[in-house]
């Protein structure tokens, strides 16, 4: 079902923080930062993947998505939702089915047999595409995968995901360089500022972290 009447954006943003927070998907480590998919370091660390293993939280923040989705781009914006792999599979293919459309998914690289393809799955040239992924660190998987895409003659100018770390000052000028808009339903600061509301952690590790 399409979802169309949901909380404000700043609420959505409080709500995802809180959940992300209540399946312990968050990590925060002051002393020995972790390295994140970008290869950079960071104090924190979220795990998007868990919430595959919590349906009422899933749904509910795949509801978000989608609705964050058609208020900021419209309801017919697009014609096909792609993932990008691997984390990025599942929630894509959630998204498109409350948007009633096609789903594909983006390799990292190509299989190296067969077609030899970087896109699975139908995508026609004159598709517009939305990527979704778990979450953006430095934006510059989304490039890749959005350019993959473009390679087929799609086009491809938004991806939508869970959580932005809104920490790396470089990441929204690169995707915009590069004509793609973000949307996300929260930050590392929506996180933060629920981490201290809830004590989800010691004041030491949330002072630090900060």
């Amino acid at each position: 079902m399409l979802p169309t009447s949901f909380p404000d954006k700043k609420e959505i943003a409080k709500l995802t923080a809180s959940m992300l927070l209540e399946i312990k998907s968050v990590d925060f480590n002051s002393k020995t930062p972790f390295t994140l998919a970008s290869g950079l370091p960071s104090p924190t660390y979220v795990d998007c993947r868990k919430l595959m293993s919590f349906p009422r939280i899933r749904s509910t923040l795949m509801d978000f998505l989608t609705v964050t989705i058609l208020r900021n781009i419209g309801f017919e914006a697009f014609d096909n939702v792609s993932g990008g792999e691997t984390a990025g599979i599942p929630f894509a293919a959630m998204v498109a089915e409350r948007m009633a459309l096609p789903m594909t998914y983006v390799r990292k690289n190509p299989k190296g047999y067969g077609r030899n393809a970087r896109v699975e799955g139908l995508m026609r040239e004159d598709d517009r595409v939305l990527l979704v992924e778990d979450l953006t660190t430095d934006g510059n998987s989304k490039i890749s995968f959005i350019n993959a895409i473009r390679k087929t003659g799609a086009s491809c100018n938004h991806t939508a995901v869970i959580f932005y770390y809104d920490i790396f000052e470089n990441a929204k000028p690169l995707l915009s360089n590069n004509g793609i808009t973000l949307h996300y339903l929260c930050t590392w600061w929506d996180i933060l500022a629920e981490a201290k509301k809830r004590n989800a952690f010691d004041h030491e590790t949330l002072t630090e972290v900060e």
